[in-house]
């Protein structure tokens, strides 16, 4: 038991640094090629931090533990919401720019009624996955495409150089964020082509080297506890790889920018259905029903709902919010025990 607990710990901690020199490397790379910071915040930073959640769920997978990879799945959205949302909310409380409302508000909306639809017929096979991934790509090329019309669209308004929109800053923003953290988090500095390749390529393998550890850890932490490998996927993992989302949005709060936690957990959140779920899917079938998991499937549906009415409401999340955010996840949680 001791030994899997440091497993858990040590797992935790690769998947973290991994994330954070990834996104480093990677953020620093695509600026150096000329991209736009807003195609960079849009891209490589929402990929970046759902790095941590596809390798685990691909390492769970490939270990033949798809409950694993499924609960993680749930679990990870439901933790953004409740866990991080709602506390960088009592923190901070975020605006939320327009944008962000009429653009992936309505796709954070859809990808969690979606979950419960997959599970119908017993579970997400290889086909669904395809679609899923496919989906991840179009959305990405949507989005990029959608901010940079609107960000064109400002510049044509007047002659002076237009302000940047609100996504030209919360995409160099949450970029920015991420490089400092990863600074912060012990990864080197510097620009050239070479050295930001090399710290992406070693972030990439402490992602790998920590899932699969990761994985072996909590799988062990559960089976000694009595715990199904389910409710280890919605609880101990699922909040293991949401730490670098977690690490970003509290330091962005506590900075003044929680505007930048929104657009992580919302990016996040989709994500995780369309490239985590519908890539572990590719990798090997995963087997729910959503009369197992109707406690998750639920609780899911319920802050995908109501976060979704708050930031449409006020353009804003207040702590009074925040705190129901955060209530409903520690609800869940207590649920999830007493079910065993």
């Amino acid at each position: 038991m001791l030994l899997h607990a440091a497993q858990l710990v040590l797992g935790a901690v690769s998947l973290y640094f991994g994330a954070e020199w990834l996104v480093k490397g990677a953020s620093g790379l695509a600026l150096s090629l000329g991209l736009r910071p807003l195609v960079v915040g849009l891209t490589v930073v929402a990929y970046g931090t759902s790095a941590p959640e596809l390798i685990v769920s691909l390492a769970a997978v490939l270990e033949g533990r798809g409950a694993v990879a499924l609960g993680n799945a749930v679990g990870s959205n439901i933790a953004n919401l409740g866990l991080i949302l709602g506390v960088t909310a009592l923190i901070s409380p975020p605006r939320v720019a327009g944008g962000l409302i009429w653009r992936e508000v309505p796709f954070l909306v859809g990808t969690a009624a979606l979950v419960p639809l997959l599970l119908l017929d017993g579970g997400v096979d290889r086909l669904e996955g395809a679609l899923l991934c496919a989906a991840s790509i179009g959305y990405t090329v949507w989005v990029v495409r959608s901010a940079r019309t609107s960000a064109a669209g400002g510049a044509a308004a007047g002659a002076r150089p237009p302000e940047p929109s609100p996504d030209e800053r919360g995409a160099f923003e949450a970029a920015r964020e991420m490089e400092v953290d990863a600074e912060r988090a012990g990864a080197p500095g510097g620009r050239g082509t070479l050295r930001l390749a090399l710290i992406a390529a070693v972030g990439l393998g402490l992602l790998v080297v920590g899932g699969k550890v990761f994985v072996d850890g909590a799988v062990g932490v559960a089976l000694g506890a009595g715990m199904s490998e389910r409710v280890v996927g919605l609880t101990i993992v699922a909040v293991g790889t949401s730490l670098p989302e977690l690490a970003t949005s509290l330091i962005a709060a506590a900075r003044g920018h929680a505007d930048i936690a929104v657009g992580n957990v919302v990016g996040s959140n989709i994500f995780n259905v369309l490239l985590i779920l519908g890539g572990a899917a590719l990798v090997g079938p995963l087997a729910g029903s959503p009369g197992a998991m109707a406690v998750d499937l639920i609780t899911l549906g319920g802050v995908t709902a109501f976060a979704a009415v708050a930031m449409r409401t006020e353009r804003s999340i207040r702590r009074t919010e925040g705190a129901t955010l955060l209530t409903m996840y520690t609800a869940f949680l207590v649920a999830l025990v007493l079910a065993g």
